[in-house]
């Protein structure tokens, strides 16, 4: 089993790179076109797409170093959840410090869906990795994912001075609310706390 990851290879200079896998490799294709132009940084971003991992192996060593994998689940499709789940096992550990997000599509028709959003939530929180929203059919929403996406990336890729993809991952992820082990004990009526 070849695992996929992230210091394989050294850095090309001002050269990012985003692996977008899923099962609807439409849908990823046009996400990809729309990452190559809405980019606008001098920093060249290549996008690439695959339908599972792991990867075909690399004997020509042609395929550059993957600074950011985004998983793209759709709701609607029990398919695309078990691809991503046959997929995790081959991704190396340190790319879930920050390098690894989760894309979920079809979040509008929400009623209609086959996968539970906790089952994705639960999946995100135990990979440590980002959980993003978007509605990659229409224009104008795929075109707002993939600036995300992009500024996403040349965070991982070390493009942004002063933010690493572990900041990144600490500052997006929500605040956790204390459960009642870590809660102070109250203080006895009729006392003040000091």
């Amino acid at each position: 089993m070849a695992l996929l990851r992230p210091l394989d290879k050294l850095p090309t200079l001002d050269v990012a790179t985003v692996l977008l896998l899923g099962a609807e490799e439409t849908l990823l294709e046009q996400l990809g076109v729309a990452i190559v132009q809405e980019c606008e940084s001098p920093a060249k971003i290549q996008v690439h797409v695959a339908s599972h991992l792991p990867l075909p192996p690399d004997r020509e060593c042609l395929r550059p170093r993957i600074d950011l994998i985004v998983f793209v689940l759709s709701l609607h499709s029990k398919h695309s959840l078990r691809t991503v789940e046959a997929s995790l096992p081959h991704v190396d550990a340190s790319f879930f410090l920050g390098k690894v997000c989760f894309l979920v599509t079809g979040v509008r028709k929400e009623p209609n869906t086959s996968i539970h959003m906790d089952t994705i939530k639960k999946m995100a929180a135990t990979y440590h990795s980002l959980l993003l929203y978007g509605d990659l059919e229409v224009e104008c929403f795929r075109a707002s994912v993939a600036q995300r996406l992009i500024r996403i990336l040349q965070i991982c890729a070390g493009h942004v001075p002063g933010l690493s993809a572990l900041n990144l991952l600490s500052m997006m992820k929500p605040p956790l609310e204390p459960t009642l082990q870590e809660t102070p004990p109250s203080s006895p009526p009729g006392t003040r706390p000091d």
